[in-house]
C-alpha cells in the first residue's frame, strides 16, 4: 500500500506541476501560448519517461546503481554522431538530412553500440562496479575527445549546427519528430514491460537468476537495444542531460523500498517528469532563461553521484 501511496502522491505533484506551468503568467494570447507550452510539455514527459525507464533498466542488467546510460558513454555517442555528421555534410545538413533520418539514423548507430557495449562489456562473467565506471568513463571521454576533434575542423558557422545539440533546451523541439517520438517510446515501453519479472530475477544476481530459468543473455541484449532507443528519442528530442537518470533513479529506490520493477520505473518516470518539468518552470520564470535545465540538473546530479560513490567506498 506505501508504494501506492508514493504513485499517487507523484500522479498528484505531476498534475499539479503540469496545471502551474502551462496557467502562469499565460497573458492575453492564449492561441499561442497554450499549445507551445502544451508542446513542451508532451516533450518532457517523453523524455522523462525515456530516461526514468531506462535507467533503472541499466542499473539492473548493470548490476550496481551508480551506472545510467549516460555514465557509460550513450549521450557522449549521441553528440559524436551528430557532430560527425555535421562534418560530412556541413552547413547543408539539415538540408541533406532532415530531422527524421537524422532520428533514425541516430537510433540505429546507438543500437548498434548497446549490442556491441554487450559483448564487450556486460557479456564477461566479472562485472566489478569499478570496472565498469571506468569503461563507461574511458568511452565517454573518448567519444567527447572526437568529438572536439571534429569540431576543430569545420567551420565555425558550422559549429553552430552542433552546438544546438550540446545542451539540452526545450525550446527547439520538432513537431514532427515528436510524434514519431511518442509512438516509438510507448511502442518500447510496452515490449520492455514483458521483462520487469526477469528483471525482478536479476536482481537476485546472475547465477541465481540463471539457475531460475531465465535466460540471462537475451534479456540484457533486448534491453540494451531498448535502453539505446530511449536514449537516442530523449537526446534527439532536447539534448543530452547526463546526471539526471543517477539522480531519480537512487531517489525512486529510496522512495518506493522495492525491487519490483512494475513500481521503481512507475515512481523513477512521474519522479523525473516533476523534477523536469519544476526544473523548466524555475529556469524559464526564477532565473529568467538565463541559465539551461540540464545546467542545474548536472551540477545537483553530479554532487549526488560523488555522495553515492563515496558511500559505496565506505561500504
Amino acid at each position: 500500500m506505501f508504494k501506492h501511496k508514493i504513485i499517487t502522491i507523484l500522479l498528484v505533484a505531476l498534475l499539479i506541476c503540469i496545471g502551474i506551468y502551462m496557467f502562469t503568467f499565460t497573458g492575453v494570447n492564449l492561441d499561442y501560448v497554450l499549445p507551445r507550452r502544451g508542446f513542451k510539455i508532451i516533450a518532457m514527459i517523453l523524455i522523462s519517461f525515456a530516461i526514468g525507464y531506462s535507467s533503472v533498466v541499466f542499473q539492473t542488467i548493470s548490476a550496481n546503481r551508480i551506472l545510467t546510460p549516460s555514465i557509460m558513454g550513450f549521450d557522449s555517442f549521441y553528440l559524436l554522431i551528430q557532430s560527425t555528421l555535421v562534418f560530412i555534410y556541413g552547413d547543408k545538413t539539415f538540408q541533406v538530412l532532415n530531422a527524421e533520418s537524422n532520428f533514425a539514423i541516430s537510433v540505429g548507430l546507438m543500437i548498434l553500440f548497446s549490442l556491441a557495449m554487450y559483448y564487450l562489456v556486460f557479456k564477461r562473467e566479472s562485472k566489478s562496479m569499478y570496472l565498469l565506471l571506468l569503461v563507461g568513463m574511458l568511452i565517454g571521454t573518448l567519444f567527447r575527445s572526437i568529438s572536439s576533434f571534429i569540431v576543430m575542423l569545420i567551420d565555425p558557422n558550422e559549429f553552430m549546427i552542433f552546438q544546438a545539440a550540446m545542451f539540452a533546451s526545450f525550446d527547439k523541439i520538432n513537431v514532427n519528430l515528436l510524434t514519431i517520438s511518442s509512438v516509438v517510446l510507448i511502442g518500447a515501453m510496452i515490449f520492455g514491460a514483458r521483462y520487469f519479472r526477469q528483471l525482478d530475477v536479476m536482481n537476485l544476481g546472475r547465477e541465481n537468476a540463471i539457475s531460475l530459468g531465465v535466460d540471462y543473455h537475451k534479456v540484457i541484449r533486448v534491453n540494451l537495444m531498448i535502453i539505446s532507443v530511449m536514449v537516442a528519442i530523449s537526446t534527439a528530442l532536447v539534448g543530452p542531460i547526463t546526471f539526471l537518470g543517477i539522480l531519480v533513479a537512487n531517489l525512486a529506490y529510496e522512495l518506493v523500498k522495492s525491487s519490483k520493477h512494475i513500481y521503481i520505473v512507475i515512481t523513477c518516470c512521474l519522479l523525473t517528469a516533476v523534477t523536469v518539468i519544476g526544473g523548466q518552470y524555475l529556469v524559464e520564470h526564477l532565473f529568467n532563461m538565463s541559465t539551461t535545465i540540464s545546467i542545474i540538473i548536472n551540477f545537483v546530479g553530479g554532487i549526488y553521484f560523488i555522495y553515492l560513490l563515496l558511500r559505496s567506498n565506505k561500504g
